[in-house]
């Protein structure tokens, strides 16, 4: 095409899909000039004869600025709706309609964006880099020489006195000798510590009283029912509870080998909270470490939609994950599920700030949240590949000479402070590595169970289901979810799919290469599950796919935040009246649903599967709170029954296991009565024994809280 020829439709469309081809931008249409109509012809002929001093005619004022009504965008939005409804679980379910609709969706979408009708919120402007590139060596050397005998001395596998000081001297250290020469170190510091706190306005404003409503519905979400959803501990909690008993008895572990081996953060956190709160070994101290986690995980939201959108989008980000069921139930469940996007999301946040403002206090945060991330959750281990990845795109995108020091200079300055931070951990994984990567080994590899079928295949079935979670099936793990459904509820499924195709033809549009990093961030968040090649029905889950929360419902928020934009610009005044009420109605849906998710058919479903622990574990409590003596109560060993260490756990005896078998009864008769035996409903044999045992025992069904989980006790009075 020679540049004084008029781009044709094809021309436009190689622009947009063929990399490093200039884009054509189509400007938009100007008004033809008008001809004189016979009406307008007889109306200059009036004036003629009037002459100017006859009062014209009144008319109606011209609508300035303002847009045609988007109706391309609410049947994009409408239609979405549609398909994800037809995608939620029935007898009959069946995916054509749910296509073909949203398909429709997207054709109605991509039509609004190319006639100007739907646009995405355009991210604030790069800063120009920190151009004070100085480091102090002397302080770099100190710092590097208190990390090597920090190293050393970790080689107990154990935090203490001495190696927490050097390590954590070196880290001090390293930020010292990195901070601009032009700022002293307390006042960078204590700058890195504003922008720690950065999104909270002490000024009360409309908008500050809707974002923090916003928060708050987001918290309600989580605490209400604390107690109730869920009920039951299950053995990961047991697991769990012991290693925090060990804190809390001074074994000080870097990383803990029980259960197949786990990071330590959620142990050191919740010990914390139990010495602070006295809430002691218990189910609810587990819930409250993970829940106020997930709690704190919203803000990052609201300012990560505000720092690649709007503040609008960070809004709507916090506003749908916090009545999400997927990130409610990670939260809830009590296992270090959430400190996944937990840690993600700050660590992303101050990513991306860094490469827009270039200061190195946002590249240390980032570093800082991805050392301590480390700590916390296996799958989290993806976070530092997206981060390498993430400066790939920002290289491919950015060529100058000063965008390539400016993106090398921030990831050696993530790399070098996470490795600083997570040292515990990379200690311990020299010296045992087959122990801190046996559980990704006994998914990726043959370690624990062979994989059937060819590796390829399975991880591409693996990552179709991962990526069609969000609307057609989240798995079958009835623990940490709703089996067998989308992810997402109807009004975020609908939003998610739109905002995923909005997010794509911008990037195809414009070029933006936080577009593309948003799109690809979600498949690799999800990694952890889709290479479960050697348990391939483990994928996909809410868990090893829990740091995907966060850009998932960046796209939500983008969705919704375009279509809100659209309404307002084509209504003039009445526009945000009415964009308003069409959040709020879409937001009144979404939460009912959500609510009914997590509160009726999950908490159903979890008590429909586990045992009562809790009201056993109360039993025991009352027996020997009535007679004193705690080793006169058994719990009869009965296959895939209660977990006799939840019942000493729920009893307040955590170091007792109550678990007695058959061979074991006749050891009983040196115990003085009164004693108390817990059997399963099932158990005859046992029962019987006991009745040969103890003729005079007295047996008594207890009804459960829970449906079908009666059991007896079988009491022996003397």
């Amino acid at each position: 095409m020679n540049d004084d020829q008029e781009p044709s439709i094809l021309d436009f469309v190689k622009s947009i899909l063929i990399p490093g081809r200039k884009l054509i931008h189509i400007p938009p249409p100007v008004a033809e000039e008008q001809t004189p109509t016979s009406e307008s012809r007889l109306s200059d002929a009036r004036s003629a004869r009037t002459g100017p001093d006859t009062k014209p005619l009144p008319t109606r004022p011209a609508r300035e600025g303002l847009q045609p009504f988007p109706w391309l965008v609410l049947l994009a939005l409408l239609t979405a709706l549609f398909a994800q409804l037809s995608l939620e679980p029935r007898a009959d379910r069946s995916w054509v309609t749910g296509v073909f609709l949203y398909g429709v969706a997207g054709t109605g979408l991509i039509l609004a964006m190319l006639r100007g009708q739907f646009h995405l919120a355009e991210p604030i402007s790069p800063e120009l880099p920190d151009g004070n590139g100085s480091i102090n060596w002397t302080a770099l050397l100190v710092s590097l020489a208190l990390e090597l005998a920090a190293f050393l001395l970790f080689a107990s596998e154990q935090f203490t006195t001495v190696n927490t000081a050097f390590w954590l001297a070196s880290l001090a250290i390293f930020i010292y000798a990195i901070k601009p020469k032009s700022a002293s170190f307390l006042k960078w510091v204590r700058g890195g510590w504003q922008q720690l706190k950065s999104g909270v306005s002490i000024k009360i404003t409309p908008w500050v009283v809707l974002c923090v409503a916003a928060f708050i519905l987001g918290v309600i979400f989580r605490i209400y029912q604390f107690d109730q959803v869920p009920s039951q501990m299950v053995s990961d909690h047991a697991e769990k509870l012991y290693d925090i008993q060990d804190v809390l008895n001074g074994n000080l572990f870097t990383f803990f080998i029980r259960n197949t081996g786990r990071e330590a953060f959620q142990f050191y956190w919740t010990a914390l909270l139990i010495k602070l709160l006295n809430t002691g070994i218990t189910f609810f101290s587990l819930k409250l470490g993970t829940i106020l986690l997930g709690i704190l995980t919203l803000p990052f939201l609201y300012l990560l939609g505000k720092e690649l959108g709007s503040p609008r989008v960070g809004l709507f980000t916090m506003l749908f994950a916090g009545i999400a069921y997927w990130p409610n139930l990670i939260s809830r469940i009590a296992l270090r599920f959430t400190l996944y996007p937990f840690f993600f999301a700050p660590t992303f946040y101050y990513f991306l700030r860094g490469m827009r403002t270039g200061q190195r206090r946002y590249f240390v945060l980032s570093g800082i949240f991805m050392g301590i991330g480390l700590h916390g959750y296996s799958p989290f281990r993806v976070v530092p590949a997206l981060i390498i990845l993430a400066v790939a795109l920002y290289l491919l995108h950015h060529r100058s000479n000063r965008a390539v020091k400016h993106a090398v200079v921030g990831l050696v300055l993530i790399g070098a402070v996470a490795i600083i931070v997570a040292l515990p951990l990379l200690r311990y994984a020299v010296d045992y590595p087959d122990v801190v990567v046996y559980r990704t080994l006994t998914r990726v590899t043959s370690a624990e169970q062979a994989i059937t079928g060819s590796p390829v295949l399975i991880f591409l079935q693996n990552l179709w289901r991962a990526m069609t979670m969000f609307a057609w099936d989240n798995g079958e793990v009835w623990v940490l979810s709703i089996p067998h459904r989308p992810i997402l509820d109807v009004v975020s499924g609908a939003l998610y799919h739109l905002g995923f195709l909005a997010v794509l033809v911008n990037y195809f549009r414009k070029r933006r290469w936080t577009d593309l990093l948003l799109l690809i961030a979600i498949p690799f968040l999800m990694l952890p599950s889709i290479f479960s090649l050697a348990f391939p029905a483990e994928n996909p889950s809410l868990n090893r796919t829990a740091g995907a929360i966060i850009p998932v419902f960046l796209l939500i928020g983008f969705a919704l935040d375009g279509i809100f934009c659209a309404i307002k610009r084509a209504m003039g005044a009445s526009g945000r009246t009415l964009a308003g009420g069409l959040v709020a109605a879409l937001l009144f849906l979404s939460a009912s649903q959500n609510y009914d998710l997590v509160f009726n058919q999950y908490r159903a479903n979890y008590d429909n599967s586990s045992w009562p622990s809790a009201q056993i574990g109360a039993v025991v409590r009352d027996f020997f709170d009535t007679w004193g003596n705690r080793d006169a109560a058994y719990l009869v060993g009965y296959p895939h029954w209660v977990d006799s260490r939840l019942v000493g756990i729920n009893a307040g005896t955590p170091d007792k296991d109550y678990a007695i078998f058959t061979d074991q009864f006749e050891l009983t008769l040196a115990q003085p009565a009164p004693k108390l035996f817990i059997l399963n409903v099932n158990d005859t044999p046992d029962l019987e024994a006991l009745n040969r045992l103890y003729p005079e025992g007295v047996l008594r069904l207890i009804p459960s809280e829970l449906p079908g989980r009666e059991f007896y006790i079988y009491f022996v009075p003397r």
